[in-house]
């Protein structure tokens, strides 16, 4: 007995002693480092489009309408010169034959250089589009096809009385367009709300959205042509002699209700999230409209992004094990999320992570250095980040030093499997407990976003891990087709130093499940630590001499006696619930972010049973100085619900 009791302790303290190890894994920051580039006083780069020159030149577009050509940008002084200025909002930049491309808020103009003084002195309109005048009539690109003609995307507007339902008042807005040299236009696909990230990425043109209505959530879609990509404004433009949509508002509109509601006044009534409703979701919808483009990746909201913006392709050796794969930035929470995308049946699909946290300001633009660093362009103006700075031009340099990540998830025909950048230790890997899977999806509704629905927690069978220790291939019930599946894999530690993974969480989109073999019983372990007792034994049992069990509950006599008033939760206490619940990507205690400061919501004086309520289903009327509305978010049970809103009024 007492060597079992010393097998035990000995057990105890070599949990407690891989604790501390899993508390001493390096972070993000440790491999990618975010560098501010020197600018000179004058400036102020509100970033709205960046491009690499062949010269290894920075070309950098503003918001306030200038463009800049930085000289050796990574170095300790970079200089700026001017190259254009007085145009309108230039949410984007393109660089070829010598000249500049912008996009402005209503034309594709190109910038010349004739006599080659370093700046522009013609400015030649290649097409314009029309403008109603509306604030988030934004245009974006643009971005040079393989033929040399340009894509070029535009935003919706919004109703007068709908303020939250979104308008294509004129033709083109919610349409990526394919222009010409020459000025000629082509529509290219429809059904765009905010697409304020496209990139031509080999050959294809893809473009990341943003949540609101009628899109539950941001993420990365492919784009062809004659494609429809889910918001029915645009649909309105689809009679036109050269739309290469045929999809009409009245077809779109005969197969899902648009909640156009008035109250007995007149009114038009904003729709609202209901709970335990028969929803439609975007894979019912496209059995309906056969042209309606799939999300190649979800990138889900609060978690990593809620303002998606531009994707880039990671060159050949560069950012280490991740060349290949995307990044994507976000304006809001200001961080960059990897994506590892496959083909399963023809169709592209993939893993999303993330990647980078911690920018100055909203990630809206990125381009690569010739020195295989990311240069990262900002801007908060309208839109509200995490980033405290409204504008920024920063760097991210890796350190050539391999991170202990998920490399890539790939779909199997019963599971996935996960490939590391270092082999993992085999006793955690072949855990089963080491692993989490859940998978849940998002509405398809005219309500500004969606919660996650139908969520449900995946029974992993099984695990079996290379020889090489560089993949675990897990087993799991009940995968389900177009849903987002959650991969966690907290448990697994590497093989030489017995690190954490820095970022243990992956989010991959189930397009297609494939064809193929799965793996035998007698091929997996299925170890689970979780039901083994002696992975319930605690560090504290060394100290008294012998194991501490999880202890069955004992009996004990009720005593009455007068309750003292109810403490409030502190940060610390409310802070994992603000973290798993998504309110931290846009939330601060004390600070304006995308969202009020909760101080700020104090000042309201709700009940803790209202801000309930509004968490449920917010009244973004209440806050009209934030153009990000919050989302719906019924999925916050009433106890974590009241938890939040007695620390919140805490503050008053």
């Amino acid at each position: 007995m007492k060597h079992t009791f010393k097998m035990l302790a000995m057990l105890a303290l070599s949990f407690s002693f891989t604790t501390v190890w899993a508390q001493e894994t390096p972070k993000e920051e440790d491999f990618f480092k975010i560098m501010k580039v020197r600018i000179p006083e004058g400036p102020v780069l509100e970033v709205g489009g960046l491009v690499t020159l062949p010269n290894g030149d920075l070309g950098i577009s503003t918001r306030r309408g200038d463009v800049y050509v930085v000289e050796n940008p990574t170095s300790n002084r970079p200089y700026f010169r001017k190259f254009a200025t007085g145009l309108h909002e230039i949410l984007g930049l393109a660089y070829k034959d010598g000249a500049f491309y912008v996009a402005q808020r209503g034309e594709l103009t190109k910038l010349i250089d004739k006599n080659m003084d370093g700046k522009a002195d013609v400015y030649e309109t290649i097409y314009a589009w029309p403008l109603s005048g509306h604030y988030h009539e934004y245009s974006f690109g643009p971005k040079i096809a393989p033929d040399g003609s340009f894509f070029v995307t535009a935003n919706v507007a919004f109703g007068n009385q709908e303020w939250w339902r979104a308008e294509s008042r004129v033709p083109m807005r919610g349409w990526s367009m394919n222009i010409t040299e020459d000025g000629k236009m082509k529509p290219w696909a429809a059904g765009m709300r905010s697409p304020a990230g496209l990139n031509v990425i080999d050959g294809q043109l893809y473009y990341t959205e943003n949540q609101g209505d009628w899109v539950g959530s941001g993420g990365v879609w492919k784009v062809n042509q004659g494609d429809f990509m889910g918001h029915p404004a645009s649909l309105t433009w689809t009679k036109r002699s050269d739309s290469p949509v045929k999809l009409s508002s009245e077809l779109f509109y005969s197969k899902i209700d648009e909640r156009r509601v008035k109250d007995s006044n007149g009114n038009y009534i904003k729709p609202e999230n209901r709970v335990n409703e028969n929803f439609k979701t975007l894979f019912d919808m496209k059995k309906e409209f056969p042209e309606l483009r799939m999300p190649a990746v979800w990138l889900p909201y609060g978690i990593l992004g809620v303002s998606t913006s531009e994707p880039v392709k990671i060159p050949q050796g560069t950012f280490g094990p991740f060349e290949g794969q995307l990044l994507v930035g976000d304006q809001g929470m200001s961080i960059i999320s990897r994506v590892f995308m496959e083909k399963v049946n023809g169709e592209e699909q993939g893993a999303a992570f993330l990647f980078r946290s911690g920018f100055r300001s909203g990630v809206l633009r990125m381009a690569w250095a010739q020195d295989g660093s990311l240069f990262v362009g900002e801007t908060n103006r309208g839109w509200g980040s995490a980033g405290d700075a409204n504008e920024g031009l920063e760097r991210l340099v890796y350190n050539n030093k391999v991170p202990f990540e998920m490399k890539a998830v790939r779909a199997m025909p019963d599971g996935f499997e996960i490939e590391f950048t270092s082999p993992v230790d085999l006793k955690s890997a072949q855990d089963i407990a080491s692993y989490n899977v859940e998978s849940f999806i998002y509405k398809y509704q005219p309500v500004y976003g969606s919660p996650p629905v139908n969520t449900e927690s995946l029974k992993v069978k099984g695990v079996k891990v290379s020889a090489d220790g560089l993949k675990a291939r897990i087993v799991v019930d009940n995968l389900r087709q177009y849903y987002i599946h959650t991969i966690k894999v907290n448990g697994v530690r590497e093989k030489q130093n017995f690190y954490s993974i820095v970022h243990p969480v992956a989010y991959y989109t189930l397009n297609n499940i494939p064809a193929g073999d799965k793996l035998a019983a007698n091929e997996l372990s299925t170890r689970n630590s979780a039901n083994d007792p002696v992975a319930n034994v605690t560090p504290a049992a060394v100290k008294k001499g012998g194991p501490i069990v999880k202890e069955k509950a004992v009996p004990v006599k009720k005593v009455t006696e007068t309750k003292a008033p109810a403490k409030a939760p502190t940060y610390a206490e409310v802070k994992g619930l603000l973290a798993n619940n998504t309110c931290l990507a846009c939330h601060n205690p004390t600070k304006k972010q995308i969202g009020p400061a909760f101080i700020d919501i104090a000042k309201r004086k709700y009940s803790d049973e209202k801000i309930l309520q509004l968490i449920h289903n917010p009244k973004p009327e209440n806050w009209p100085g934030y153009a990000t509305e919050m989302p719906p978010m019924p999925q916050v049970s009433k106890a974590d619900g009241l938890k939040i809103a007695a620390y919140i009024n805490s503050l008053k």
